[in-house]
């Protein structure tokens, strides 16, 4: 796509997503109309009555009037594209375009607004091609060693590079590998990313220009979870690609879910029970079904299928252990000193990332050895810190 039309397109997806909040915040303002009128457990008189139906007829029409408005911008903004000259394409721009899949990336893609992210492999910020010919051209000293570097919430394969230091690029160089960045829409389910995440490398592997001798993953943060979903659905249909799958190493990875997501399911629950705090309510599940997944660690299409996202709920997930072909390693962060309480890292808790749970049937198996914890580092240092790069190199050489 050029510079030009995909200017277009994020303009195109801001005024879809400027419409749908205006006329989501129409809805609510409408509810908590309806609830100061007519109080619970009272009834309502004609009077009443009246009043909510000519206030109906006035939300209805800024509703109405604003999809009318959204349909005739994107109109507008399909003449304009011919001659849009300055592309958003910049680093800055696609952050907050992660940030944006991020915390609405479903309602994104259920809306197919241009804004939305489709899963691709990258490599310098570039689409790459998953053809022979494509792979070959892109990389002019291919080798069968591929290290995939999979990023996390909010994030994309550009803020791998932190304070100077890209993980992939340094361990790429020193372990002579081919590095591949995965790109994708962290708000829909890690199970529908699973999926296909493991079709893609099924696609990668196949049509690899050379022999491929090993496949490495680096995961950070959710990353690690949609990289574990993968591996399920690779091994369960028996994937090529599952059989090259050496190593991974998994950084602040919440096997075991974060706490932060199960407190926002308190709130939505505590807010649905007070009648005038009700309508509010849909302000906290304005995030996206990657974020409420985070809650216990979802990996699989099950583990959310028929269940309310934000209804109050206890830990569902089927248990799905590490493989045991592969060597797996992970690195939790700890923001207090070694001498400290293990408080976490700000998002994640030290026992989620290392796979431990209460329960010890569901804690996952990783060997002491292949276990570190980095002490006085938050969620994000994981990605730049000079302890964290050399435990890897250590581990991946």
């Amino acid at each position: 796509m050029s510079d030009k039309k995909k200017t277009g397109s994020y303009l195109r997806g801001i005024t879809r997503l400027i419409t749908d909040a205006t006329i989501g915040i129409t809805d609510m303002v409408e509810a908590v109309h309806k609830q100061i009128v007519h109080p619970s457990f009272l009834p309502s008189t004609p009077v009443q009555h009246l009043i909510t139906n000519i206030a109906g007829k006035t939300y209805q029409n800024v509703r109405t009037g604003t999809k009318v408005v959204g349909e005739g911008l994107d109109i507008v903004l399909d003449k304009l594209t011919p001659i849009l000259r300055e592309t958003p394409n910049t680093d800055k721009s696609e952050a907050i375009r992660a940030v944006l899949n991020g915390v609405i990336g479903d309602h994104l893609e259920e809306r197919s607004n241009p804004l939305k992210i489709d899963m691709c492999f990258r490599h310098q910020s570039k689409t790459l091609p998953t053809d022979k010919k494509g792979l070959s051209e892109h990389y002019p000293t291919i080798n069968g060693k591929i290290l995939l570097m999979v990023h996390g919430l909010c994030m994309n394969d550009i803020l791998w590079a932190r304070k100077g230091h890209n993980h992939g690029t340094e361990l790429a160089k020193v372990l002579s590998k081919t590095p591949i960045y995965l790109y994708y829409n962290t708000g829909r389910h890690i199970s529908s990313n699973g999926r296909d995440f493991d079709n893609l490398l099924e696609e990668l592997v196949t049509n690899w220009p050379v022999p491929v001798e090993e496949l490495v993953i680096v995961a950070h943060s959710m990353g690690g979870l949609v990289t574990r979903s993968a591996i399920h659905y690779g091994l369960e249909q028996q994937k090529t690609w599952t059989k090259n799958l050496k190593e991974i190493a998994f950084l602040g990875t919440p096997h075991h879910g974060a706490p932060l997501e199960r407190v926002g399911n308190y709130v939505d629950v505590t807010l649905e029970s007070f009648p005038y705090a009700k309508p509010f309510a849909r302000l906290g599940k304005i995030r996206s079904a990657g974020v409420t997944d985070l809650r216990y660690g979802n990996l699989l299409d099950e583990d959310w299928q028929g269940i309310g996202r934000f209804e109050a709920q206890n830990d569902q997930r089927k248990h799905i252990q590490l493989p045991k072909t592969v060597k797996s390693y992970c690195i939790a962060a700890n923001i207090k000193k070694a001498t400290g309480q293990t408080l976490g890292d700000g998002l994640v808790t030290v026992k989620s990332a290392l796979g431990q749970h209460k329960n010890s049937s569901k804690n996952l198996d990783f060997k002491k050895e292949n276990t570190w914890v980095a002490h006085e580092t938050s969620h994000f240092d994981l990605l730049n810190h000079p302890k964290v790069y050399t435990k890897l190199k250590e581990w991946l050489t």
